[in-house]
């Protein structure tokens, strides 16, 4: 191996699919408005890294940009980010054009066209919308084109939303079949305590949970554009990892080193394999709008059978939802041990409960011959 060689992370190097996400603190100034030097950075570092499809060492890169709320608070005259969901909501508006504008002009430096992705978890926990926002994530990247995803905050409510781009930047990770997930900030890593405390070390490899157990992790960024902070990113990176994905996290100004393959920032090691596509999202990106409450049978069958839920199964219903929703699954002691999507709306429900789908077709007709929650379209949560 030749020197220039030797401690580099082999799985960040080679990786050629890649996910790399951008916090609001690191492209625009505390007061709002973006800032072009520090975009024109970025892309200089992620175009260095593409090149045509033949190029041995080419790389696809989806970038999951922040920023767009934050870019929209100088034009709307706002001090600092709203924190009521339809200001919030205009300021996106505003700033998600003038984001993407951005983009555009600096990967145009490079011969780059971008193409902007946005998503709501609604958009990706069911089925068709899934396999659409794959198909057009990868036909982008396929023409050479950078798709830059953001949460779709303009339309998205306080039930189906990410709340954070790191979390949607694991997803997305997932969604695409990506290599690696970089994780870039104002911070350069995960460290043991507080940074700015004397004494704190920089953790540089994460090989499991057990390797956080005791660590102080901070919920707060510095700039105050943001959603996120450092629970957030560890929450993602936890994600991502499990899904097969390993991560980097550091500093937006480390992003070179990061995509070389170099030992900077926090390597989480995968500690999992790729799961069932949108199952992921499922679990970690939806918002359950009700539950059912299953008999202790229904919960065996569930949890250790993985069978679909039947409405024999049934012991009750809570909340008001529509069918193709996500619900939790509830034992009798209230404990969700999964989630799905549900067949029914709530209303329809209470007539279900305990009854055979033999008999429901025979008194209700023979759309009522099926699952209540299909095992396709259900994850178990983990306790």
């Amino acid at each position: 191996m030749a020197a220039a060689e030797q401690g580099l992370r082999r799985d960040v190097r080679d990786a050629r699919r890649i996910v790399v996400k951008i916090g609001s603190s690191s492209l625009t100034t505390a007061a709002g408005g973006l800032d072009a030097d520090r975009v024109d950075a970025l892309v200089d570092v992620v175009a260095r890294h593409l090149g045509a499809p033949e190029d041995e060492d080419s790389k696809e890169i989806v970038l999951v940009s922040s920023g767009a709320i934050a870019a929209g608070l100088a034009p709307l005259g706002l001090e600092k980010r709203p924190r009521d969901l339809a200001r919030q909501q205009a300021a996106a508006s505003v700033g998600q054009g003038l984001l993407v504008a951005r983009y555009t002009a600096s990967f145009a430096r490079y011969g780059r066209r971008v193409g902007q992705v946005l998503l709501t978890s609604d958009d990706t926990s069911r089925r068709a919308h899934y396999r659409n926002a794959y198909r057009t994530l990868d036909q982008l990247l396929a023409m050479g084109t950078v798709p830059i995803v953001n949460e779709n905050d303009t339309v998205a409510t306080d039930e189906i939303r990410f709340g954070d781009n790191d979390r949607l930047a694991a997803l997305v990770a997932h969604l695409v079949r990506a290599e690696l997930l970089v994780l870039l900030s104002d911070v350069d890593g995960l460290y043991d305590g507080n940074p700015a405390t004397p004494g704190t070390s920089l953790i540089g490899e994460v090989r499991g949970p057990h390797d956080l157990d005791g660590v102080e992790i901070g919920s707060a960024g510095k700039a105050g554009v943001g959603t996120g902070g450092m629970v957030t990113k560890v929450e993602a990176a936890r994600i991502a990892a499990g899904a097969g994905v390993p991560v980097v996290l550091t500093s937006a100004t480390r992003a070179a080193d990061a995509l070389a393959g170099r030992p900077v920032g926090t390597y989480f090691h995968r500690t999992g394999r790729r799961s069932a596509g949108r199952l992921l999202w499922l679990a970690h990106a939806s918002a359950p709008r009700g539950a059912l409450v299953l008999d202790d049978g229904a919960v065996r069958a569930v949890v250790e059978r993985r069978t679909s839920l039947l409405p024999a199964g049934l012991a009750g219903v809570e909340g008001e939802f529509s069918a193709g929703d996500p619900v939790e699954l509830r034992d009798a002691a209230g404990r969700a041990v999964a989630r799905g999507l549900v067949n029914f709306d709530a209303r329809e429900i209470p007539r279900l409960i305990g009854r055979s789908t033999r008999d429901l077709a025979r008194e209700l007709g023979p759309a009522y011959e099926r699952e209540v929650v299909h095992r396709d379209d259900l994850v178990l949560l983990r306790h």
